[in-house]
């Protein structure tokens, strides 16, 4: 089976190739290239060194000119290289002249990402929906995989062709029925976190999905306000699927965070297409939390494109408290960098806006801060009242507890004097007893 093109198991030095055309800024094109190779330095290949191809418009055999295409294959064999990874998305037919015309592996972002996802997918959902992906990737460059052997001969039937077009018509019936087992089997794992979704409802907790760019620290956020274990490294893509934990808020109100798969530009489609059935929780959530890597020259770019990916899921209107991490990792103006005292007030990278915090997951800095604004904005979306239940009905207080919407509690001569945000399917249950 072809999943994608088979490269060679000793690549391990590549040579990244950004393209530049009149309408791109020099920054931008700097920045995406920068950030190539940290995608690529994730897959454990090292980069021998990079260039900026400047172009008016692409070519349909090479996407470069041919003369710009041999000066950076001899630059490129010049270091050492053995991948040509360009920043750009190359169709199959365009790989294959790379190929042709360097005699090295040649890799586009698209693929590059590819591998990553299936290199740390985890759970079942994660590992199909990055097989599906890599199918949905492999179909059409299934046409230039065996040009090594015979042409199609004379004739319309299969029996009258070469082999070369009978083996693509093989493979490509068998991608294609892969691709519907995937998405068969893709939809029975949905089905059952959408089971498992429903059964978390029917205890209505708050949720909040903790969304931002990749490598911006959500997962060490998720483990700093919930104590949770999730894996945290300093790499792109550290982890892919997303992972729920309850969190108490100073108030005593429980809500659940979801840390979800962190965003990129320049994201393959079909892995938008893929992951957003694990991108759901974002738009089922009460809450967002958008974390940005304060600490990153980038961090504007960052922040536009993870609100744009979750305008595309219909996320864009939820109410979003956004968090400026790393904050560690740098100094409030006037301040030595790395010594600046962290009180999760916006002064930095905030630009006035509201709902917005600086923290560090790592030294806890501003997290309490962030926790009391969540707390008032499940106030504000909440309707908080007030119980006084009887001492012999405090199942019913354990009920409450349960449901996670007790914000105060105190015990009185006569009963429990609560204070929460009453779900309605309690409703009944505790009418009578409103204060």
């Amino acid at each position: 089976m072809i999943e994608v093109r088979e490269k060679p198991k000793m690549v391990e030095r590549a040579f990244l190739i950004g393209v530049q055309r009149p309408s791109d800024a020099d920054e931008s094109v700097r920045q995406l290239l920068a950030e190539l190779s940290e995608l690529v330095h994730t897959l454990g290949i090292g980069v021998t060194g990079s260039t900026v191809a400047r172009i008016r418009e692409p070519s349909p055999r090479l996407f470069l000119g041919s003369g710009k295409a041999a000066g950076i294959i001899a630059e490129a064999k010049a270091l050492g290289g053995d991948c040509l990874v360009f920043d750009v998305e190359l169709s199959p037919a365009q790989q294959r002249n790379w190929e042709s015309e360097s005699g090295m592996c040649v890799i586009d972002r698209q693929e590059v990402i590819l591998d990553i996802f299936s290199e740390r997918a985890r759970t079942r959902e994660a590992v199909l929906q990055v097989a599906l992906a890599r199918a949905e990737h492999s179909l059409p460059r299934l046409k230039n995989a065996w040009t090594h052997l015979s042409r199609q001969r004379g004739g319309g039937s299969v029996t009258q062709r070469g082999e070369g077009e009978a083996q693509i018509e093989l493979d490509s019936r068998m991608v294609r029925q892969r691709i519907a087992r995937l998405k068969r089997e893709l939809t029975d794992v949905v089905r059952h976190r959408d089971t498992q979704r429903k059964l978390r409802e029917r205890v209505p907790v708050p949720t909040a999905a903790i969304v931002g760019y990749t490598n911006a620290g959500k997962s060490t956020l998720l483990n700093a306000l919930t104590g949770a274990t999730v894996l945290v490294e300093d790499k792109l893509f550290a982890t892919l699927d997303p992972t729920t934990r309850k969190c108490a808020l100073p108030s005593g109100q429980k809500i659940l965070l979801t840390d979800t798969v962190g965003f990129v530009r320049r994201l393959p489609h079909q892995l938008v297409d893929a992951f957003k059935a694990t991108l759901e929780e974002a738009v089922v959530a009460d809450i967002l939390i958008h974390v940005l890597d304060a600490s990153n020259s980038e961090v504007e770019q960052h922040a536009e494109t993870t609100l744009a990916v979750l305008k595309e899921l219909g996320a864009g209107d939820k109410r979003i408290l956004t968090v400026y991490n790393k904050a560690d990792r740098i100094a409030p103006p006037g301040e030595p960098s790395g010594h600046g005292e962290t009180d999760g007030k916006p002064r930095y990278g905030a630009n006035g806006k509201p709902d917005t915090f600086r923290v560090s997951a790592v030294t806890g800095g501003g997290l309490d801060t962030l926790c009391e604004r969540i707390d008032d904005v499940l106030r504000e979306q909440l309707d908080v009242r007030e119980f006084l239940i009887p001492h012999d009905h405090y199942e019913i207080v354990a009920r409450l507890h349960a449901a996670g919407v007790v914000r105060h509690e105190r015990a009185e001569d006569d009963g429990i004097h609560i204070v929460g945000s009453i779900p309605p399917r309690l409703e009944g249950l505790v009418q009578r007893f409103a204060v």
